[in-house]
């Protein structure tokens, strides 16, 4: 499910209307990144075009990627998808290759890592869902598989959260089930 290289490009109208969509999610929502800087975002994404293609595919799946924070370390830019639901364009998935393959009837189309692999972007980890929903609301209807501990993998299951009764949660499913309401969120580090 790997894209080929030469359609990891966006034209420039595709660039321009990322960079305008990038910039007004990450002025519209200053409490997401405080004290960081617009141009210096920009900057960044300028140097290091291959990961625009990633961040395109985060935003036309309905992700709504935004800057959440900056590792000053490495100077790398760390968006999520910041979607109020789990992104629309990646519901309906089971959570890995194995989970999908269990299937014998009603396969979905997908599943979660894969698709994220393909997409560039990592499955949201529980720590980082838990440090989304610092950031405001999030899954109010919807749910979003996260990356799942080896342990629980191995015995057949996959972890998600939501929030719920104005708590987050964090539960198991069997990694070969999906709903209509479940997607994922990626993160990506520029």
């Amino acid at each position: 499910m790997k894209t080929p290289a030469k359609k990891k490009k966006l034209s420039a109208k595709q660039r321009v209307a990322l960079y305008e969509a990038l910039q007004a999610r990450f002025e519209g929502n200053a409490t997401r990144h405080p004290g960081i800087k617009w141009v210096k975002v920009q900057d960044r994404l300028e140097a290091h075009p291959p990961k625009l293609w990633s961040l395109h595919e985060m935003e036309s799946t309905g992700g709504e990627p935004d800057v959440i924070g900056h590792d000053k370390q490495t100077g790398e830019y760390v968006f999520y998808d910041c979607s109020a639901e789990s992104p629309k364009g990646r519901r309906s998935v089971c959570y890995d290759r194995e989970g999908l393959e269990s299937r014998k009837q009603h396969q979905p189309k997908n599943n979660a890592l894969d698709m994220a692999t393909a997409m560039g972007i990592e499955v949201l980890t529980e720590q980082q869902y838990q440090e989304l929903q610092q950031l405001g609301e999030f899954d109010l209807k919807t749910s979003s598989w996260l990356q799942t501990p080896q342990e629980v993998r191995k015995l057949g299951g996959a972890i998600f959260g939501d929030r719920r009764f104005g708590r987050v949660f964090v539960y198991h499913n069997g990694a070969q089930s999906y709903y209509a309401a479940r997607g994922f969120r990626g993160s990506l580090r520029i």
